[in-house]
């Protein structure tokens, strides 16, 4: 069985279980193309309600949420009844280089954790916040000492204590010859046009949290597009068209 049926499987596993069992269940945490496939196996299935969920607002790695529909209207009613996700405060201070997101994730992967039990980890200077599993949290805060050759102090802190930090906005105005979202994924993450279409093209490319392979997909005023590995971009605003009947646009790109 491939892992895109095998992740399908586990999804209708869990879907039965809501159905059957009559409480609430949820998955490891989906990366894009995994929660385009969860959603095409949530269709159909009008008893239940489904949510997506990463901790904070643009968590790209979220767990998917299922619940009959007696148990809440809102995702919030859910939060309130079940702990889901906790965050991992990592402090690293003493480092005498710039640890980055590969370094965090290696050293988790090092104990033996496996990938699907670890959400988004968000990167500063003093440290991250890795949101992970409660099932895993206890494991870590035993076992968890180092980043690489850094030592690091390891603090388990519920998810509303999550801190995300701020990020930078670069303004990108410029004309587009039609709103295609291979023309605004070359815009937005300054790259040529054959390597925007062999992103999208790849599962790579996501907009408003769906992954997007279509090239020609028409793309609103508002759509956030992430571009894994290069980050996420906002439409911003669409405008007039030039003289020579190009389209203005500006985008945000967070950096």
């Amino acid at each position: 069985m491939d892992d895109s049926k095998l992740l399908k499987s586990r999804i209708a596993d869990r879907i039965r279980q809501a159905e059957e069992g009559f409480y609430i269940t949820n998955t490891d945490f989906l990366d894009l193309h995994q929660q385009a496939l969860a959603r095409e196996e949530c269709r159909g299935h009008s008893d239940l309600r489904f949510w997506f969920y990463g901790g904070y607002e643009d968590a790209e790695r979220r767990i998917l949420i299922i619940a009959p529909k007696d148990y809440g209207e809102t995702l919030q009613d859910v939060l309130g009844m079940e702990k889901f996700l906790q965050v991992i405060h990592v402090e690293t201070g003493g480092s005498d280089r710039k640890l980055s997101h590969r370094d965090y994730l290696g050293s988790v992967l090092g104990l033996g954790i496996e990938r699907r039990m670890i959400g988004d980890i968000l990167v500063d200077e003093k440290g991250a916040d890795m949101i992970v599993r409660p099932d895993i949290s206890t494991f870590l805060e035993q076992e968890y000492r180092s980043v690489g050759r850094t030592d690091a102090k390891i603090e388990v802190r519920p998810i509303g204590e999550l801190a995300v930090p701020e990020r930078r906005v670069q303004v990108i105005r410029d004309t587009l010859p039609s709103l295609r979202l291979d023309n605004v994924v070359s815009t937005a993450f300054k790259l040529s046009r054959s390597d925007a279409v062999k992103g999208i093209r790849s599962g790579i490319v996501s907009v408003d949290h769906m992954e997007c392979t279509k090239i020609d997909q028409r793309i609103d005023e508002g759509a956030v597009i992430v571009l894994r590995g290069k980050g996420k971009a906002v439409l911003q605003e669409i405008g007039g068209e030039s003289k020579k009947g190009r389209i203005w646009v500006e985008i945000l790109r967070y950096v």
